[in-house]
């Protein structure tokens, strides 16, 4: 049976595909007994006889399906032209009988409301809202059949089309349903969410309301009374100056008047309303199951709901009770990589922190971490937003705002937390202290380097030497033991004593010379940093390929799949494979994101590479990039014997200042290590997993190899030992669609487990007039024009440009050679972009949001490392 037309009490959830989104939450709330005028849907199948009638439509689907999204001119000229052939397309005979039917069984004598509802609409991953046409007050079957028609039309109005282009729904698979309500007259209209749309929080019911039709407010023609209500409580109003208001006429149609100066201030709706209002709409979210943004209406005192969709802009929440209050922080931006990861990839991190229980959470394809115990406590509400505020200072701003709140301090934490953190850190600090006096650090470099070879050797036998279950099983073991090891053997032989020195250097740079410059420079060509000399090879291969024209010829073109076999055949090839392939050897196991496991690393995709070796020929000179790192060093010793010469009278002041400047000359350059090491043995739990995924496709249990990335570990584990109950394949088809959906979503650093964002208090400061505000991370101030890059795949720096990035971690370092100044989104002082531009010496402002969206390519703009800010000082 294809229904043409459906009565709102036949219609449920069940019936999207031939309703719409909006008819079939309007078809729910009815059939729930909530207060939803009367009304009809005319189906999608009506929609499809109707223009089955064209012999059009067709080839102007075709031509729209191959339409260039971004070509906006001509996106206008081809929606217009299917607009106007479907209005003047004629209803069939029989369809426009059971239209009038339907609409006489309602009752003529009505006014009608006639909406346009997609079956790509109203969606829990897209609303689709404000993409196709409402018409008001429509009296009279002839106004209704041509305003049906019209709403038909709308599929194809210019911002529906790039709207579904964007969100990648093909045009000739979305079909228009109309519901057709009955009008109500209402006095007062509005819009309310059963969740804060800004602020995320899921307990706070936001609504907007003024006089007359609420299409005023939607339509963004009037302004609004704005109140908040959270548990029954009125939390907030807002009481705007509402000039205008638009009503119905008693002929059909709409007009918009202007409203006397006693309604322009007055409050639309009294508190009574306000509360009844809000209660309704948490249990229209109940129905639901999510949050829903809801069309109300009050004619007189009594509340009409015309409209229910869900709240598509919230970020997610992870499984956990709302209360009592806690605090998620995301561990994205700490990490400097916030886009979302694969289920695979979240399984191995939640492995690697597997003793961290509740405290790792997961949602929205990211990693939360809850620290709400130790905030709960007096001394984690003092240290805590001091260490972050090194790793991201917007982070530590939130933390300082969220602790002031009694839901934080008034509740007391776990019983023995602190004295379970100090068993657990006391030993580490300990070894690190003691490794502070009296270690040698000119021998830790060798003692880590040959600790890591040992580790890495015998996690790569005990792989090897294993297959099936039992080799996932060891992949597990050894994620497991990954964090402990690390913590016990590489971080108080480096980064304990390097912190200790940080802090004692900076205090006494700042005391004797007046600020802490000087000290900056220290950081510059550290000798160890796997990561900065990583670079300098990439600027080596790069000097290597000026000299081979073939091979950089070849480079433009080539291929993952034939890269290394494509050398062989060019001039100057086997000189550079085997210096590329010296540089893979030690290199390799990294990539842009490199903390995720399912990202493609050097070594599976090398063309990744070539953007940022052609960039580095076109930036930097030849043997520049070796030039700068020998005058770092000068200008390092420069500044290391500035503070010897402030105590040089006193001989026991020199021994402690020249001890200070060895260990931070020694282990500043290993604070990397611990994260080589961690990528290292990633990459070969990567190799030990996608090798059984080779084994399950060769069996037919998956259809690729890449498939893998789409199950968890544990999943992986059933597989294999074939308790695995789910359909694999629809499994992963369903995680694919949800995580292309995750990634277009923007993570909060802080958010409460009611979903409020914190963002904290906006940084002080005197900045100039139109400064974009950020965090110093490394200082100068130099100009230069922007680059925008998104990714460093396929991105190439010119000479004098200046990378705006959403966050950096050593996977970008190729970039930072051909850098003049560098602008992040993400990250703090200790974070990889920050020490990586402090070594180079070039200013870093990191920390400043939609960084990449605010700058465009091309303007000349001014980065303040000193401050922490950039001013756009022209466009190109």
């Amino acid at each position: 049976m294809r229904p043409h037309v459906l009565f709102f009490n036949e219609i449920n959830r069940t019936s999207l595909l031939y309703v719409g989104g909006k008819g079939a939450n309007l078809g729910e709330l009815s059939k729930a007994g909530f207060p939803v005028p009367g009304g009809f849907c005319v189906t999608t199948y009506a929609y499809k006889d109707f223009i089955a009638t064209s012999s059009q439509i067709e080839s102007l689907l075709d031509e729209l399906n191959d339409l260039d999204s971004n070509d906006l001119n001509q996106l206008r000229e081809l929606g217009k032209r299917i607009r106007t052939h479907l209005q003047h397309l004629a209803i069939p005979i029989k369809l426009k009988n059971k239209i009038i039917h339907a609409w006489e069984s309602v009752g003529k004598q009505y006014a009608y409301a006639v909406r346009s509802s997609a079956t790509a609409e109203d969606l829990p991953t897209a609303s689709f809202a404000g993409q196709h046409d409402t018409y008001l007050n429509i009296k009279g079957k002839e106004q209704l059949l041509q305003h049906i028609r019209q709403c038909w039309a709308s599929l194809f109005t210019d911002r529906a089309i790039s709207y579904r282009s964007k969100n990648g729904f093909n045009h000739r698979e979305v079909y228009l349903s109309v519901v057709v309500q009955r009008m109500v007259n209402p006095n007062i209209s509005g819009i309310m969410f059963t969740a804060d749309p800004i602020k995320g929080n899921r307990k706070v019911v936001s609504i907007d309301a003024s006089f007359g039709l609420g299409e005023a407010l939607v339509s963004g023609i009037v302004s609004a009374d704005l109140y908040k209500v959270k548990e029954d409580i009125i939390i907030e109003k807002n009481i705007s100056d509402k000039k205008l208001a638009i009503f119905s006429l008693s002929k059909g149609g709409t007009v918009k008047k202007e409203l006397t100066l006693e309604q322009q201030t007055k409050q639309a709706m009294i508190d009574s309303q306000i509360l009844s209002l809000a209660k309704i709409g948490k249990q229209i979210e109940d129905h639901f199951e999510s949050p829903q943004d809801i069309e109300f209406c009050f004619e007189n005192d009594e509340i009409f709901i015309v409209q229910s969709r869900p709240v598509t802009s919230l970020y997610p929440l992870p499984n956990i009770e709302q209360e009592p209050l806690r605090v998620l922080i995301s561990f994205g931006h700490i990490q400097v990589m916030t886009d979302a990861i694969k289920p695979l990839g979240l399984s191995v991190i939640r492995t690697l922190f597997k003793g961290g229980g509740n405290v790792i959470l997961e949602t929205g394809g990211r990693i939360y971490f809850d620290p709400t115990e130790i905030l709960r406590h007096k001394l984690g509400r003092r240290f805590l937003p001091k260490i972050l505020n090194n790793v991201d200072e917007n982070i530590s701003r939130a933390i300082k705002e969220i602790i002031q709140r009694d839901e934080i301090v008034d509740v007391p934490p776990k019983p023995g937390l602190f004295k379970d953190i100090r068993k657990f850190v006391g030993p580490i600090l300990k070894e690190g202290w003691k490794n502070y006096r009296k270690s040698d650090p000119k021998l830790v470099k060798d003692q880590i380097e040959a600790y890591l070879e040992t580790k890495l050797n015998e996690i790569r036998q005990d792989l090897d030497n294993s297959i099936g279950v039992d080799r996932l099983k060891k992949v597990q073991f050894h994620l497991n033991t990954l964090g402990p090891n690390i913590l016990e053997n590489v971080i108080p032989k480096n980064i304990l004593p390097f912190l200790f020195s940080t802090i004692f250097l900076r205090k006494l740079y700042i005391r004797w010379i007046g600020d802490d410059k000087e000290f900056q420079k220290l950081n510059k060509s550290l000798p160890g940093n796997v990561t900065s000399e990583m670079g300098l090879q990439i600027g080596d291969l790069a000097d290597l390929v000026r000299e081979l024209p073939k091979v950089e010829e070849y480079l433009k073109n080539a291929k993952d799949q034939t890269f290394y076999e494509g050398l062989n055949s060019v001039d100057g090839g086997e000189r550079f494979k085997h210096a590329f392939e010296l540089f893979i050897s030690k290199y390799g196991m990294r990539c842009p994101g490199e903390i995720d496991l399912t990202k493609p690393r050097w070594r599976e995709a090398p063309t990744q590479l070539i953007p940022a070796i052609l960039g580095h020929m076109r930036s930097v000179k030849s043997g520049e990039h070796r030039e700068k790192f020998t005058l770092g060093e000068l200008e390092s010793q420069e500044a290391a014997q500035k503070i010897i010469n402030c105590v040089k009278h006193n001989r026991f002041k020199t021994k402690l200042v020249k001890r200070q400047l060895e260990l931070y000359h020694h282990l500043a350059g290993l604070r990397e290590h611990h994260k080589y090491m961690f990528v290292s043995f990633l990459d070969e739990c990567k190799k030990a997993i996608l090798s059984e995924a080779e084994v399950l496709v060769k069996k037919g249990v998956l259809q690729e190899r890449k498939d893998v990335y789409f199950l968890s570990l544990d999943e992986l584990i059933e597989v294999l030992e074939g308790e695995y109950k789910q359909n694999k394949s629809q499994s992963i088809s369903d995680r694919k669609e949800t995580y292309e959906y995750h990634q277009k979503l923007k993570p909060p650093r802080v958010m409460t487990s009611e979903g409020e964002i914190i963002t904290g208090s906006p940084k002080q400061g005197d900045f100039p007039k139109n400064a974009l505000v950020g965090s110093p991370a490394s200082a100068g101030v130099i100009e230069g024009k922007a680059r925008i890059i998104l990714s460093p795949e396929t991105a190439m720096l010119n000479e004098g440009e200046i990378l705006v990035a959403p966050h950096t971690d050593p996977g970008w370092t190729p970039l930072f050679q051909s850098a003049r100044a560098l602008v992040t989104e993400v990250g703090g002082l200790m974070t990889h972009g920050s020490v990586v531009a402090r070594e180079y010496g070039i200013p870093a402002v990191v920390g400043l949001d939609d960084a990449t969206k605010k700058l465009k390519d091309g303007q000349l703009i001014r980065v303040d490392g000193n401050q922490g800010f950039v001013e756009i000082l022209s466009d190109e």
